[in-house]
């Protein structure tokens, strides 16, 4: 048991579990950032260029059944305008962790080039050695 319970520390504690859930946080809040930008910026207008419709209330009312003795029910609506408001905010947030990986992807490339050693020369070939050697016996000479 305390095998697994050590096993379960080294894992909790190594730079990847730490850096996924610091992650998570803040993809949580970004998504909040987002969501606001596409509920409260840009679909106000697109809804008033479409004529005032706000997306949200956009649904399909399903018609309603009276069956007799049982008290009048609610009409069912199939709320598509959510759908949509939801898709958009999707795409939104998918392009911009795309940028964001993007950037990060191209800072890291550009340290590891800094970083990294330069590639050794490559040993001379045969023909190379014997040349240096003819060319060595031609000073002699």
């Amino acid at each position: 048991m305390s095998k697994f319970i050590n096993e379960f520390k080294e894992f909790a504690v190594k730079g990847n579990a730490v850096d996924m859930a610091v992650g998570v946080i803040i993809g949580g809040a970004f998504g909040k950032i987002v969501s606001s930008i596409v509920d409260d910026i840009i679909m106000p207008p697109i809804g008033w260029l479409i004529g005032g419709v706000k997306f949200t209330d956009l649904k399909f009312t399903l018609p309603t059944m009276e069956i007799p003795g049982v008290e009048k029910m609610e009409a069912a609506t199939i709320n598509y305008g959510n759908f949509l408001q939801t898709a958009f905010d999707f795409v939104i947030i998918a392009f911009c962790v795309f940028l964001l990986v993007k950037g990060i992807n191209k800072l890291t490339k550009k340290k590891a080039e800094e970083t990294a050693a330069p590639a050794p020369e490559p040993a001379p070939t045969t023909e190379e050695k014997l040349l240096t050697e003819i060319r060595d016996l031609l000073k002699k000479q």
